[in-house]
């Protein structure tokens, strides 16, 4: 497998990407879009709500219905977008697709309540070098 040849984005601040509401939904209904090549529309349970969404994955495996019953991972605070004709109210967080390589749903390592929060985990240091900076991802299940 070649690996990926991407140069890396722009820095933005911890304050800037705090901003990205990435959750975890179940994927509970799969649904083609008929006028297009690419588009089917994904219906996603957060735990206290549902939302439509488009994803351009009709192409990229046998079955997209294979991605039914999946928790994956959504951005639900980016603005709806109408895609052929049907609004979009989020957006299927993958890994792959901006690398040209066939994209995979990015999915928890484990099963957690729908509607949990990927965020950040933020240590600073003392200066004193017994801690350094660092920052992770993880799923938060407490927003319930």
């Amino acid at each position: 497998m070649t690996e990926p040849n991407s140069p890396v984005k722009p820095t933005i601040t911890v304050e800037e990407l705090e901003k990205v509401d990435i959750r975890v939904g179940t994927i509970r209904v799969v649904e083609d879009i008929p006028k297009s090549d690419k588009l089917v529309r994904l219906t996603v349970d957060f735990g206290n709500f549902e939302r439509k969404i488009l994803a351009g994955i009709k192409k990229e495996r046998a079955s997209p219905l294979e991605i039914r019953g999946k928790q994956a991972l959504f951005v639900v605070n980016v603005a709806s977008r109408k895609m052929m004709g049907e609004i979009s109210e989020g957006m299927l967080f993958d890994i792959g697709f901006s690398d040209g390589i066939v994209p995979v749903l990015a999915i928890p390592e484990k099963v957690v309540p729908n509607g949990s929060r990927a965020g950040l985990k933020i240590y600073s240091c003392d200066c004193s070098g017994k801690l350094r900076m660092r920052a992770f991802f993880y799923i938060d299940s407490r927003c319930q």
